[in-house]
C-alpha cells in the first residue's frame, strides 16, 4: 500500500488541475439543467466514506424532482422514467459526477477508490469479507466503476439480472482494489477511465476486457 500522503497528494494537484480545466464545462452543464427541468442545479445524498464516517455527496442534478406519489424504485438501477434529456447526456459522459472533484478536495473522497455506497445500505453490501472495502476513501472512479459503466448498462432495464450478475462482480473488484492499490495502479485507473468515456461518446458498443475479471476469479 502506497503511502497516504502521496495519495492526498495526487488527489488534490489532479483535481484542481481538473476543476479549472472544466470550469466552462460546469457552467454549460448548470445552464442547460435549469433550462430543461425545473429544481435546483445540484443533488446530494449522503454516502458512507472510510470507516462509515457520513458525508454529502454532490452531484450534478440528472432526474426531475420526486414528487409526493412517486415510489422509490431499485438502489442499484437507473429511475429511467424521470431522466430528462440533458440529464441522461451528462449521465452517459459521467458529467454529472465532476462535481465530487469538490468531495476530493474535501477529503471526503478519493480520485481512485471504491466507490461509495448510501449510509441506508452501506451495512448492507459492505458487510462480511467485503467490509474491509470501508478502510480507504470512496473514489470517483474505479474497476467496478468501469465495469458497471460498460458491461452494467446491458442489465439497466433488468433488476434482478443486474442484482445477480453485476453486483457481485463489482462487489468483488471493489475488494481487489483494496489489495492492490498503489500509484501506479490509480494511473492506470484514471488513464482507463479517460479512454472509456472517449470510447462511449463516440458509440462505442464493444469495450476491451477488463484485466480484473481473471484476477477476482481466484479471490
Amino acid at each position: 500500500m502506497y503511502q497516504n500522503y502521496i495519495k492526498r497528494m495526487f488527489d488534490i494537484v489532479l483535481c484542481s488541475i481538473a476543476l479549472l480545466c472544466f470550469s466552462p464545462l460546469f457552467l454549460i452543464t448548470a445552464l442547460a439543467i435549469k433550462l430543461s427541468s425545473p429544481g435546483p442545479v445540484f443533488y446530494y445524498s449522503d454516502r458512507a466514506g472510510k470507516d462509515k464516517r457520513a458525508f454529502h455527496f454532490y452531484k450534478f442534478r440528472s432526474m426531475h424532482m420526486v414528487d409526493e406519489n412517486h415510489k422509490q424504485k431499485d438502489l442499484y438501477t437507473a429511475d429511467a422514467d424521470r431522466l430528462f434529456w440533458v440529464g441522461r447526456l451528462i449521465r452517459r459522459l459521467k458529467i454529472d459526477e465532476l462535481p465530487q472533484l469538490i468531495n476530493v478536495i474535501k477529503g471526503d473522497m478519493s480520485i481512485v477508490g471504491p466507490r461509495p455506497m448510501p449510509v441506508s445500505s452501506v451495512d448492507h453490501q459492505y458487510c462480511g469479507e467485503y467490509a474491509e472495502i470501508l478502510t480507504v476513501r470512496p473514489g470517483l472512479t474505479s474497476a467496478a466503476s468501469l465495469f458497471d459503466y460498460t458491461v452494467g448498462e446491458e442489465y439497466a432495464n433488468d433488476e434482478e439480472a443486474y442484482r445477480r450478475i453485476v453486483v457481485p462482480q463489482k462487489l468483488k473488484m471493489e475488494r481487489l482494489y483494496i489489495k492492490k492499490q498503489s500509484f501506479r495502479y490509480d494511473v492506470n485507473l484514471v488513464w482507463r477511465t479517460i479512454i472509456t468515456i472517449i470510447m462511449v461518446a463516440f458509440g462505442c458498443k464493444k469495450y476491451p476486457r477488463q484485466p480484473e475479471i481473471k484476477e477476482i476469479e481466484v479471490i
